[in-house]
């Protein structure tokens, strides 16, 4: 997990950042083409509880607003051989703010994905989980966040 001293939490910035983040981090190395900013598909809630399992290729998210839980992009596919522990920040937070970043192959397909989190507490941003992604067709992924 890279971690990234971004600085405490500016409302309205957090966008900006993850794209610019994303971007330098470059998913598997290569180009990221897109950044999901994350959203709870239920109440619109945008601080998480994270669960991951890196080595798996597993992210689940709960919203803190409402508790409704997202197992994210093709998490599902590992899940029952996933042994994820929850997500936190160096500062020991908690919430995050979530947003991932797609690195396409070159006919528009996924080819590699990055988690990053924002801490809520400190605003510290880090990529928690990358995956390559090795089938197709896979563009469905960016709407499973």
């Amino acid at each position: 997990m890279a971690i990234d001293g971004s600085g405490p939490r500016r409302p309205g910035t957090a966008a900006a950042e993850f794209d610019a983040y994303l971007r330098e981090f470059r998913a598997g190395g290569y180009p990221v083409a897109r950044v999901v900013h994350v959203a709870c598909a239920r109440c619109g809630g945008s601080e998480f509880g994270v669960r991951v399992d890196d080595e798996a290729g597993y992210v689940d998210r709960t919203c803190h607003l409402c508790g409704d839980r997202w197992v994210m992009l093709d998490a599902l596919d590992v899940a029952e051989d996933a042994d994820p522990g929850d997500a936190a920040c160096l500062c020991g937070g908690e919430r995050f703010d979530v947003a991932v970043g797609f690195a396409l192959r070159e006919d528009g397909e996924v080819r590699w994905v990055s988690v990053a989190l924002r801490c809520t507490a400190d605003g510290v941003i880090g990529v928690y989980a990358d995956w390559k992604i090795d089938y197709s067709p896979s563009g469905h992924l960016m709407a499973r966040v």
